[in-house]
């Protein structure tokens, strides 16, 4: 170990990026924000986008912030991809996993093989989001090499193309198993296998951009926020990685490849250090992000704190939604699709923000119960704890609303776990830290973690037992 090491770590949401920069002298990291934008997408040729011109800008902007450096990284949401000619350009903005140019590409998909082989080979909870479906309905013409988000702007850097794995295993193409691509996948869908950038692990230095090191960290974000998880020393932790997105899971040594798995919806992952993440896939505070935003088009405009206080005053476990019915996928008029969807199946009908809030936050918390007795029914194991990692630990509500539901403590921290599990991964990359456990144990000495236990599990037994009902009749009408 040298002099102390400066990196800066690119955290890119669907919604927003910013960049964190952080200093580690050999005992603890220091780390603060030095840019942050809103991440808004574009329409181009038709279809939502990615504005990857925008954002290289405001990466650029970043790097004249951040002073000297030893290394960076990107890490990014999954499954969205950028398409470079022949000559290394971008043929076009990278379509927006929202588009909704996939509606239909599971039926069409399942007759070129059928889903439960497609899960066997991949491991992936089948989602109409994943890459394999966007690229049935992509024009390759053209196209000389995929690039998945955090390896595109990486590219964009140091010129270096190369395809990081925990991203990679996001697209429905790769083999938990082997952990490279599935050539029948490819076959059947007839894609080539050179359209591809050579796969790296987590934690890999690909390249450099005027004497700073590029790193391939985790891509994936949620690999990332996963890798910064505190674990205390026996522990058994389940973790739910929670932002625009919720994704609820826990580590494992081998992929879970069952019918059983397969019908249930559950994912493989490949997360740093090795591990496979078996995760459940649940939107999250996307809806609460889009409540807001409906809202003020109505000049009702609130902040994310008022609306948690209007959630806490209206009354509780009164009326639940599917977090991820279809009707709530898109963009705009999440008042009313939240009513409709409450009206189709019986139920009172939230008027108030506070009621929509809170139908949110309620509904949430019984799909993370329904996700992790899934996670308990293939895997045989019960958890000591759920570590709630990422911009949802700043949620006092929905944390207490989780361990109510769950009748588990929840340990909430780090608030910046996606960007230090970026970090670490640098660490390592350049050698400052031996693995990720050894980051783990960093933070777990330095990072502040705020526990909610559970309350009385009565009320919520009943809910839990009237959310199953209704998305159970919500499907079939």
């Amino acid at each position: 170990m040298g002099q102390a090491k400066t990196v800066l770590a690119f955290d890119f949401g669907a919604s927003s990026g910013r960049a964190i920069r952080a200093r580690f002298d050999g005992g603890s990291i220091g780390y603060e924000e030095i840019h942050r934008f809103e991440n808004v997408p574009v329409t181009a040729n038709g279809h939502m986008c990615h504005d990857v011109g925008y954002i290289m800008a405001e990466v650029e902007t970043a790097l004249g912030k951040a002073g000297p450096v030893d290394s960076l990284a990107f890490d990014t949401w999954g499954v969205d991809y950028g398409l470079l000619d022949g000559a290394g350009r971008l043929l076009r903005p990278p379509c927006h996993y929202r588009d909704g140019r996939t509606h239909g590409a599971l039926e069409q998909a399942c007759k070129a093989i059928p889903a439960q082989e497609l899960y066997r080979l991949t491991g992936s909870q089948i989602m109409e989001i994943n890459t394999l479906f966007q690229l049935m309905r992509d024009d390759l013409a053209g196209a000389e090499t995929l690039l998945f988000m955090p390896d595109l702007f990486a590219y964009l850097l140091s010129g270096v193309k190369a395809c990081e794995r925990s991203i990679a295993s996001t697209s429905q193409m790769l083999s938990p198993v082997t952990r490279e691509w599935s050539a029948p996948v490819l076959e059947a869908f007839g894609i080539r296998q050179d359209l591809f950038a050579p796969l790296v692990d987590s934690g890999t230095v690909v390249g450099e951009y005027q004497g700073i090191k590029v790193i391939a960290a985790a891509g994936h974000d949620t690999q990332c926020a996963v890798a910064a998880m505190p674990l205390a020393p026996g522990e058994d932790a389940a973790f739910l990685s929670c932002g625009t997105w919720s994704l609820l899971g826990c580590e494992m040594d081998a992929p879970i490849l069952t019918e059983e798995s397969a019908s249930l919806g559950l994912s493989n992952e490949l997360g740093a250090g090795g591990k496979v993440h078996y995760l459940k896939n649940i939107s999250g505070l996307w809806l609460i992000q889009e409540l807001r935003r409906s809202l003020a088009e109505t000049d009702k405009k609130y902040s994310y704190n008022e609306l948690e206080r209007l959630a806490r005053e209206s009354l509780p476990l009164r009326s639940f939604i599917d977090p991820d019915a279809e009707a709530f996928a898109g963009p705009g008029g999440m008042p009313e699709k939240i009513r409709s969807y409450c009206r189709r199946t019986g139920q009172p009908v939230p008027e108030t923000p506070g009621q929509l809030a809170r139908c949110i936050y309620e509904s949430l918390a019984l799909k993370y119960r329904l996700a992790l007795g899934q996670i308990y029914q293939c895997t045989g194991r019960r958890f000591d704890v759920l570590h709630l990692l990422g911009g949802g630990t700043k949620d006092g509500f929905l944390c207490q609303q989780a361990a109510d539901s769950l009748g588990l403590p929840v340990a909430a921290g780090p608030v910046e776990a996606t960007a230090l599990g970026n970090v670490l991964l640098q660490l390592a990359a350049l050698g400052e830290i031996k693995d990720i456990s050894e980051g783990r144990e960093i933070l777990a000495r330095t990072e502040p973690v705020k526990r909610f236990e559970p309350g009385p599990a009565e009320g919520w037994d009943e809910a839990f037992a009237r959310f199953t009902k209704i998305i159970t009749m919500e499907v079939s009408l």
